[in-house]
């Protein structure tokens, strides 16, 4: 079975749980069930009571709705080490879409009873999401501006730079993103595809202008990335 670090990592793709120190993740991991699901099982469905956030440890995962002439539509495949549903978790809302297992796959399944009455026993902790959630909301101000004035090369520059900024270290490589990032969750900040948001980072790694390493990004050249955004 997946480590103990290797699902700490998983909710950490998450934004709502960047905000937690490793002891509450840690908490949160206990409260956690391992549940299987074979191919083309499926989760839960468009409608569903919305009780828990699940994260990929194995496999992956299809989201897909029904469109207006009656075909199904992949929403997004939710990979090994990323989660999905986690909005279930503060409001309980039923759900958007359908989830089904596209491989047998393994997946961490957090319960909102479960974790709702440990946020409101820890102020401190619902402080500190309410502080993340807002910088979402900004950042979600800022990406519309830049969907406006920039194409997807000059948006996807200038959310690695920023992060670069917020949460960088320097390396003898160059500036490394301390933190994981899924190319769904960058997809969804720029408003672009994971397709498209994989190819431009694969130009611009076999330019020599950043590095990928399980998810982590180096920028090698930000003075290039930076120059992206100026002439986008």
């Amino acid at each position: 079975m997946p480590s103990r670090a290797a699902q700490r990592d998983a909710l950490l793709s998450c934004m709502l749980f960047t905000a937690m120190r490793q002891e509450e993740l840690d908490r949160i991991l206990t409260m956690g069930s391992e549940r299987s699901y074979r191919r083309g099982q499926m989760i839960f469905q468009k409608g569903d009571t919305a009780s828990s956030m699940m994260a990929v440890l194995k496999g992956s995962v299809r989201i897909s709705t029904g469109s207006a002439d009656g075909k199904e539509v992949t929403l997004n495949t939710i990979r090994t080490g990323e989660v999905f549903g986690e909005i279930a978790l503060l409001d309980g809302r039923p759900r958007s879409a359908d989830a089904t297992a596209a491989e047998d796959s393994d997946l961490l399944v957090i319960e909102r009873r479960h974790f709702m009455p440990f946020l409101l026993a820890n102020q401190d902790l619902i402080v500190r999401m309410v502080a993340v959630l807002c910088q979402r909301l900004r950042q979600t101000s800022d990406a519309l501006s830049d969907i406006v004035m920039l194409d997807l090369p000059g948006r996807l520059a200038r959310l690695l730079l920023r992060l670069a900024e917020e949460h960088g270290s320097t390396t003898p490589a160059g500036i490394r993103i301390e933190f994981k990032l899924s190319q769904r969750d960058i997809g969804t900040r720029i408003a672009s595809t994971r397709e498209s948001v994989n190819k431009q980072l694969q130009v611009w790694r076999d330019a020599g202008w950043l590095s990928l390493d399980r998810g982590y990004i180096t920028l090698r050249h930000p003075d290039r990335l930076r120059r992206m955004c100026e002439t986008a």
